[in-house]
């Protein structure tokens, strides 16, 4: 049950009836009515901003409107008082009652709790980690996978019907560069010795794949020339490191369900077919760009090209997409891979790229809006970078010089569940610092273990109840609405509140694709519960478990189960493992 959404459209309907009856002559901007918590929970339970939403439109006082609404609402059976605030927010108070139904409702429903049909089926791709598969996955890689895999997920709970998909970059220069350097390697693996050149990949992971040409090919690609050899080891390569990737990614969490190859895309001529139907809409044409102002980009030449009306769209300038030596942009490689994703029934996308794409966010949007006919979206997310310290001191990394933290690195240091948890804390297009020491800690400064032990202390009172209070356990097993009057303090009811609110955070988080919502509440829910765990050392009567009061403690318990749920509902989208002892 999602309290806040059953009183919007009742609030919403209160105003179609003061429609009908004449109060109102405007009820166009009935969408913008809210239900939310007050700010201040002395305020009330929940609070609405309908008379604000309608006054302008209708020329009414705002706070004269509310006070017309709240005359209404206080003959709801649930309210147990009405109060107009401020500029004019109706703030409303319910009977305890309503609070321990939503108990009932979370006990029935499980992890399920807080599922939502937001998105009504409808299909969602998602592209995240994209890494060159030149190299193992580093940590910055690592915040942008978690980022997109949790955001699936999230999605996925909001009633979407997910896809989730990784562009493999195979067919760059980069490519090259990784060949070359296993190549070397694989000369090592034979007995000679070598020396990395700048410009290489000097890295000890391309030693193994050194090893493994050696063990294919033995000497064979000694007598070839670099024409012959190079497209074998470039495969071999790319396949290797893919492996590596598959498998980091594995265990992080991490699963897709589309492997896009851009090699692929380019063989099978793609680009030629996606620059075909832009052409044929009357998107391109043969042009000269301006120089831009500080670094040229890679795309821009002083020469004449094939270019994207890209401005017609909304981005900034138009687009090259062919050299004026008959060679394709990087970008007319993007157009192609986004058409593919548009036939394939993407209707709705999301990618999610590094600290160093901003400049990618209008001209894929500009693609995919000329592409579909303004039928499809894209919603380019930036995931910001990592500062990975140690001993209070940043970890450097740079993949030329092999000196970089790898997601395996950190993965053998303190688990997928604490790196998870951890590059969530942070909105994606914020700046993370990572903290290994902390990430090892046991302490309230570590989210992922302050959320895991409150489920787990649950867990703990649980299993304690049925060995020490076995008929307040069976009473909690068939909990019924006379046992649960028993809950009656602020303290327990703001616990079952701030439960309540679940299914409206899983909302606005997936409309704002923002999963770190998802760890500020589970964190806000764990501090409650650790609080509440306090008050029980110092008084004994706000003990989970009371002996001589079976019906409290059965009430107590039927909370405490609940909160388990919520929390393992909200691990879930960040595929987090709920412990049941620590």
């Amino acid at each position: 049950m999602n309290i806040f959404e059953i009183f919007r459209n009742r609030i919403v309907i209160v105003v179609d009836v003061l429609s009908a009856e004449g109060s109102l002559s405007d009820i166009s901007s009935s969408s913008n009515i809210t239900v939310e918590p007050p700010r201040d929970p002395s305020h009330g339970d929940l609070s609405t901003n309908a008379a604000m939403v309608l006054a302008k439109a209708n020329k009414r006082n705002p706070r004269d409107l509310a006070e017309e609404i709240a005359v209404i609402i206080r003959g709801f059976d649930e309210v147990l008082s009405v109060e107009v605030a401020g500029p004019g927010f109706i703030n409303i108070r319910l009977h305890t009652q309503i609070w321990h139904r939503i108990v009932f409702d979370i006990l029935k429903e499980g992890i399920g709790y807080g599922n939502s049909n937001l998105g009504k089926g409808q299909g969602y791709n998602i592209e995240y980690v994209s890494a060159n598969p030149t190299g193992p996955m580093h940590i910055g890689h690592a915040r942008g996978a978690v980022y997109g895999d949790a955001l699936a997920l999230l999605l996925l709970k909001a009633g979407y019907n997910v896809t989730k998909e990784y562009y493999i970059n195979d067919a760059g220069g980069q490519i090259d560069v990784l060949a070359k350097s296993a190549y070397l390697r694989y000369r090592e693996a034979l007995g000679e010795t070598i020396e990395i050149p700048t410009g290489l990949y000097p890295g000890e992971y391309l030693k193994i794949v050194g090893e493994s040409l050696a063990h294919k090919y033995g000497k064979d690609l000694i007598a070839m020339k670099e024409r012959e050899w190079l497209p074998l080891v470039r495969s071999f390569a790319v396949d290797s490191m893919l492996i590596m990737i598959k498998n980091d990614l594995a265990d992080l969490g991490i699963h897709h369900d589309v492997f896009t190859s851009e090699k692929k895309l380019k063989d099978e001529g793609r680009i030629e077919d996606a620059l075909e139907v832009m052409d044929k809409k009357g998107l391109l044409y043969q042009g000269v760009l301006e120089a831009p102002k500080g670094k040229a980009p890679e795309d821009w030449e002083p020469r004449e090209q094939t270019l994207f009306k890209a401005t017609d769209f909304g981005d900034d300038v138009d687009r090259a997409l062919k050299k004026s030596d008959g060679s394709y942009t990087y970008f007319a490689a993007d157009i192609a891979y986004h058409l593919d994703k548009i036939e394939r029934g993407a209707n709705k996308m999301a990618i999610v790229l590094g600290a160093d794409h901003g400049g990618y966010v209008k001209r894929l949007q500009a693609a995919v809006k000329a592409l579909s006919d303004g039928q499809a979206t894209i919603d380019v997310k930036i995931s910001q970078l990592v500062n990975f310290m140690e001993d209070g001191q940043p970890v450097k990394m740079s993949k030329r010089a092999g000196t970089f933290t790898t997601v395996r690195d950190v993965l053998d240091e303190v688990g997928k569940d604490v790196i998870r948890f951890i590059m969530l804390t942070r909105k994606n297009d914020m700046v993370l610092d990572f903290d290994l020491k902390l990430a090892k800690e046991q302490s309230k400064d570590n989210p992922v273990f302050y959320v895991q032990y409150a489920y787990a202390r649950a867990q703990s009172v649980l299993r304690n109840a049925h060995k020490d209070a076995p008929g307040a356990y069976s009473l909690y097993k068939k909990i019924s609405p006379e046992i649960m009057n028993n809950i009656t303090s602020e303290d327990e009811l703001q616990l079952i509140k701030i439960m309540a609110s679940w299914p409206r955070v899983v909302e606005a988080a997936a409309i704002a694709c923002e999963p770190h919502r998802i760890a500020f509440y589970l964190q806000e829910l764990a501090a409650n519960f650790h609080s509440l765990w306090n008050k029980g050392k110092d008084n004994a009567i706000m003990r989970f478990i009371i002996k001589d009061q079976p019906e409290l403690t059965a009430a107590r318990l039927a909370c405490l189960d609940a909160m388990t749920k919520v929390i393992a509902s909200g691990l879930f989208i960040f595929n987090v493992e709920p412990l049941n002892e620590m």
